[in-house]
């Protein structure tokens, strides 16, 4: 199986690009800030979920799910943020939350699985 393969890696792209379209309606003063910290955190789940599935080892997979696991909390974080300064409405921010409760729980699923090989 390809890491390509996995709904959880496909699960984070989505929110990946989702994050994108909202950081980039964020104000240009936010370039910089928490636009560019929401992105990189963002990023980083699918591509740590990718990284560790190619070291082909199962204690590497688990230690970057939980890196991914550490930057779905980063981005709930920043997300929240955006909704409390303004830059993201309410029911978005649900939305997106509630795709990363799903991601978290994959995540969670898929370090267990590994755990009991």
């Amino acid at each position: 199986m390809r890491y390509r393969d996995l709904i959880v890696w496909q699960k984070a792209m989505d929110l990946v690009v989702e994050i994108y379209r909202l950081s980039q309606t964020f104000p240009a003063t936010e370039k910089f800030g928490l636009a560019s910290q929401i992105q990189r955190a963002a990023v980083s789940i699918p591509s740590n979920i990718a990284e560790g599935h190619a070291r082909k080892s199962s204690g590497a997979f688990i230690n970057h799910l939980s890196i991914a696991a550490g930057s779905l909390a980063e981005v709930e974080t920043q997300l929240m943020l955006a909704e409390r300064l303004g830059y993201c409405a309410q029911d978005l921010s649900l939305t997106l939350l509630a795709s990363s409760d799903e991601i978290g729980r994959m995540l969670t699923g898929l370090k267990s699985s590994l755990t009991k090989n």
